[in-house]
């Protein structure tokens, strides 16, 4: 058994998350864990000076359970599978030897623990208007105060990326703006050689 770990990073509504899941669906064996799914309750969420909530950094998520979920399939990666469910079960005879994981979200490169895991790394992005505009058409629980784009998450995404690139090498840019099928065909092909070198190795 092998396994591979890919990262895809990126700005908010930078197309992270629609790239992960179709991915997930192309690859055989393999999983997806979404940095989303470990925030921190709003309630124990700090605020700053403006009355923003410090949601854009990595005290507002629970990495330390994240990083647990992602030492649970480094160890079985297949039992890992099963216990998602039959649509996470896609083992054959022919792949059963590589397992691939792909973690997304918007700070996974900017925890070292998480970052030193990957074996490639892609970082989504897209222009600040196009960025502001599809943050607005997104429905928020708890919703985006008035100013908070401008205040809070276009500086925090400006400053942890500054981080990210000061401490993190090989980053593969991708152009959000690019047709979606684009981006997964190239991103696909990647993956897909990783997986047969791997196989190969044998």
């Amino acid at each position: 058994m092998k396994t591979l770990v890919f990262g895809v990073g990126g700005v908010t509504n930078g197309g992270k998350s629609t790239l992960s899941k179709s991915l997930h669906k192309q690859i055989p064996n393999s999983c997806l864990i979404a940095q989303d799914e470990y925030f921190k309750d709003d309630s124990v969420v700090p605020v700053d000076s403006n009355g923003f909530k410090q949601y854009d950094m990595l005290d507002a998520i629970y990495m330390d359970t994240m990083m647990r979920e992602v030492e649970s399939w480094q160890k079985d990666p297949g039992a890992f599978l099963r216990q998602r469910g039959p649509e996470h079960n896609t083992v054959s005879a022919e792949e059963e030897k590589v397992y691939v994981l792909i973690v997304e979200g918007f700070l996974i490169f900017n925890h070292r623990p998480l970052n030193e895991l990957f074996y490639k790394r892609y970082f989504m992005e897209i222009p600040y208007d196009v960025c502001k505009r599809r943050r607005s058409l997104r429905v928020y629980t708890p919703p985006d105060p008035p100013g908070y784009f401008d205040g809070h998450v276009w500086p925090m995404y400006l400053k942890n990326r500054q981080q990210m690139e000061s401490m993190v090498s090989g980053i593969v840019f991708l152009d959000g703006l690019r047709p979606k099928e684009e981006l997964l065909a190239a991103v696909c092909r990647d993956v897909c050689q990783e997986m047969e070198r791997l196989r190969e190795d044998d």
